[in-house]
């Protein structure tokens, strides 16, 4: 079972990963611990709506996941940051909530005026841990598989894997997480995956990161920062940047002291299972998937554009 120590000041997250992993599709952050300023001059006017903000009510521009994975990204802005489970985390980024998020890949393929910043994300060179399908059936009989509802990018990945063996099972959506443990294939993302990896299960496991890589010989990329085309700034890109930097500086300390689970998991998870660049490698892999959702699928896919 996870081993669980208690939040810990020198990492503003670890309340958000602990509710991941109890399964609560809720944002930590809360809109009442508002800055100053907002108090200041929220009462003085009555505020006008535009493009999903309100004057006088002050949103976060930046979004994330409450994923471990996420942890080195926000370095330094965990205060500026609002956490959410990924599908809901693109529903505000579309409604003009934030101006940058840490979203799924596929939110930036499938949806026109986004901009990629270039140089971060989340990715693996091979197996990842946190993103797989936990299977009693052989895959080659797998009729039905009930899907995390957080998940976009890891469910139209499991889409192409399948396709590519010529299969196409039936996508259902996982109730709950305590029925992952009784039903016979589940697709399990994040945090929740971890915890039921690590706890008895009777499953095999078929990790998503690993089985890109065996189908194609390239990384997989499940997330990177989106932003508004026309909602970002040099200071903001810079911003994200620097968290990145600041966060792999101190990425041995996160891994001795954060609470999520014990020092040699987040050694093995965060020291080598996830990768943080986005590079030539990781940009020939988006590209490959791109092009098979183009193949095995009936929506638009938009070519991502770096800044």
């Amino acid at each position: 079972m996870p081993t669980r120590g208690r939040p810990h000041q020198s990492h503003p997250r670890s309340r958000q990963n602990a509710r991941a992993t109890q399964h609560l599709l809720r944002t930590h952050p809360r809109m009442d611990r508002r800055h100053s300023r907002c108090r200041k001059y929220a009462g003085r006017f009555r505020a006008p709506q535009f493009a999903g903000r309100q004057l006088g009510h002050c949103m976060k521009r930046i979004g994330s996941v409450p994923y471990l994975n996420s942890v080195p990204l926000t370095h330094g802005i965990e205060h500026e940051t609002e956490y959410d489970v990924p599908s809901r985390l693109a529903e505000k980024l579309r409604s003009g909530q934030h101006d940058a998020a840490l979203v799924s890949i596929t939110e930036t393929l499938f949806h026109d005026g986004y901009d990629v910043l270039d140089g971060v994300a989340v990715a693996s060179r091979g197996a990842v841990k946190s993103v797989f399908l936990a299977h009693k059936q052989p895959l080659e009989e797998i009729e039905t598989i009930h899907c995390d509802t957080a998940s976009l990018t890891s469910v139209n990945l499991l889409r192409v894997l399948f396709a590519e063996r010529g299969r196409i099972p039936k996508l259902e959506p996982l109730g709950g997480y305590r029925q992952s443990v009784s039903l016979e294939n589940v697709l399990l993302i994040g945090n929740p995956a971890i915890d039921f990896l690590r706890a008895p299960h009777e499953h095999k496991i078929w990790d998503l990161g690993t089985a890109w890589h065996e189908l194609t010989g390239l990384p997989f990329v499940f997330a990177v920062w989106a932003l508004r085309r026309g909602h970002h700034d040099a200071a903001l890109r810079e911003k994200l940047r620097t968290a990145k930097t600041n966060g792999l500086a101190h990425l041995a300390e996160t891994i001795e002291t954060y609470p999520d689970y014990d020092a040699e998991f987040r050694q093995t998870y965060l020291g080598g299972h996830i990768q943080y660049d986005l590079g030539d490698n990781e940009k020939a892999g988006l590209a490959k998937f791109a092009e098979l959702l183009k193949t095995h699928g009936n929506q638009e896919v938009f070519a991502p554009l770096f800044v």
